[in-house]
C-alpha cells in the first residue's frame, strides 16, 4: 500500500509560541497561515495549529513498558538517524522530556527508540524510530 501523508489539526493557545516551537525548534516548514491557524510540514505530514486562547491540555497516562505514556499524543516514526538528531537537538534546547529518549521493548518484537515531550500549549508529542521498519506493527 502506498503511504500518504497524514493530516492532523489541533489546538494551541498561542500561535507565536507554536510558530517558534514547530517552525523553529522542530524545523517544520511553514505552509499557509492566517491569524487563527498555521500549517506546518512535520516530516512530510501536514499538521495545523488552530488558535484557541482558552485551550487547556487534557491528558491521562497509560502504562507502557514501565512508563506513563500521555494520551492523547501524536508524532512521527523517524529513521534512527533522524531520531538521534532530534533527541540531541531537544536535549541541547533543554526540553523537559515527559519520557526521555530511551529504547522501549528492548529485545522484544517492536523494539523502538522513543521520546515524549510537550509543545508550549501542552500537547504531547512522541517521536520514535525502529532499527527496521518491519518492526512497526510487530506483535508477539
Amino acid at each position: 500500500m502506498e503511504r500518504r501523508p497524514f493530516h492532523l489539526a489541533f489546538t494551541v493557545n498561542d500561535l507565536v509560541e507554536a510558530r517558534q516551537f514547530y517552525g523553529g525548534l522542530l524545523q517544520c516548514e511553514e505552509g499557509r497561515s492566517s491569524s487563527h491557524w498555521i500549517d506546518f510540514n512535520l516530516y512530510g505530514h501536514q499538521i495545523v495549529t488552530h488558535l484557541d486562547k482558552d485551550a487547556q491540555p487534557r491528558s491521562i497516562t497509560n502504562p507502557v513498558d514501565g512508563e506513563d505514556v500521555p494520551v492523547p499524543h501524536f508524532g512521527v516514526v523517524l529513521t534512527l538517524t533522524q531520531w538521534e538528531d532530534l533527541a540531541e537537538r531537544m536535549k541541547d534546547h533543554g526540553i523537559n522530556f515527559l519520557i526521555a529518549p530511551t529504547i522501549r521493548f528492548r529485545g522484544e518484537p517492536g523494539e523502538q527508540a522513543t521520546m515524549f515531550f510537550l509543545d508550549p500549549s501542552g500537547n504531547a508529542l512522541e517521536f520514535k524510530a525502529f532499527a527496521s521498519d518491519d518492526q512497526l506493527f510487530a506483535s508477539d
